[in-house]
């Protein structure tokens, strides 16, 4: 009996290594681990993750030669464009994903990818603060950081992001082209920088962690993170989006132009657009999902959790960041400023 199990676990690792390897390139805490274990056992590819914490620590990965090395990445909306421009992505093929259908409409034809020619959405959801509510109190306003802050915080290391909520505490657009209220966003920013308070910049799962530790009071972080940590520690951590607004984000799954195994890519995206792997997924990540499919098979609580799908009031203080073409650079320049002072 043992040489027969034996011979059949050769068996399968003959049958994984004929098949390959799908390489991912994700952001921290983003897709359960059971997710990967069932695409192995249905699909045959071994699973290789690495991790990223922001869209231009992935960009410049992909521009050092990762490129060639990595099957699926997946950038925020407003970075899609870039990609695409710079070559760094190939062009889905969508007979190979019929489960693009399951997409709500809002998420077929997006702005930043029209017809989903290059991507298909993997979650979307918002920004806010992350806070130790047994130290402070839920915060009302972006004031706590940006106006005379009393206690100890952290901001996301993320130029669109950041530069986005300082220019909605300042009563403009996110995605404004006025260099005076960019500008005005970035000064914002350098005056809660030089603040005793200060604690540097970090990844969302970064910012959450040091607020869960104790060593910060608040830190703006991605909705999911704040509510995972919240279900975990519900006497001592909170989330909030402050009444100015904040912004809102679509990820996606993309291909890099010379991934190693675009068909193993092709299988993963269907994959994760299953209604049920969708909703497996958000019930994991604490994301709202973007699979309309998948929606009767979200948690009850999560559906009614506006923090995660947030109301329609809510939605009035929220703004999707859009590529801004060739004025990109006035954010990147301020945010140079900003990180380099």
């Amino acid at each position: 009996m043992n040489k027969v199990l034996a011979w059949l676990g050769v068996l399968l690792a003959l049958a994984l290594a004929q098949k390959g390897e799908l390489r991912l390139f994700i952001w921290s805490e983003y897709i359960d681990p059971a997710l990967l274990e069932a695409f192995t056992k249905q699909y045959g590819y071994r699973v290789r993750v690495d991790l990223y914490e922001s869209n231009e620590e992935m960009i410049a990965k992909l521009q050092a030669g990762g490129v060639s090395q990595y099957d699926l990445i997946f950038p925020s909306d407003f970075y899609v464009p870039s990609l695409i421009q710079l070559r760094l992505v190939q062009p889905l093929d969508q007979a190979r994903i019929p489960n693009l259908k399951n997409l709500d409409e809002k998420f077929k034809n997006p702005p930043f990818d029209p017809g989903n020619r290059y991507s298909a959405a993997y979650q979307w959801g918002t920004t806010g603060l992350i806070y130790r509510k047994d130290r402070v109190a839920a915060p009302p306003s972006w004031a706590v950081l940006f106006q005379e802050p009393k206690a100890p915080f952290v901001l996301m290391d993320s130029s669109r992001e950041m530069l986005g909520i300082a220019l909605r505490y300042l009563g403009f657009s996110v995605n404004t082209k006025n260099p005076k209220e960019v500008q005005q966003a970035g000064q914002v920013l350098l005056q809660a920088k030089r603040s005793r308070y200060f604690l540097g910049f970090e990844g969302g799962v970064g910012g959450k962690n040091r607020v869960v530790a104790g060593a910060a009071a608040y830190a703006v972080v991605y909705n999911g993170d704040a509510v995972r940590a919240a279900d975990e520690y519900p006497d001592r951590v909170g989330f909030a989006i402050p009444k100015e607004g904040a912004t809102l984000w679509v990820d996606s799954m993309m291909i890099p132009a010379r991934a190693p195994n675009p068909e193993a890519a092709h299988r993963f995206i269907n994959f994760i657009l299953e209604p049920k792997v969708g909703a497996q997924l958000s019930n994991f990540n604490r994301y709202a999902t973007p699979n309309k499919a998948a929606l009767a098979y979200i948690n009850p609580t999560d559906r009614k959790n506006p923090a995660i799908y947030p109301s329609a009031e809510a939605m009035k203080r929220l703004e999707f960041i859009l590529d801004l073409g060739k004025d990109n650079r006035l954010y990147d320049e301020v945010w140079t400023a900003v990180k380099s002072r």
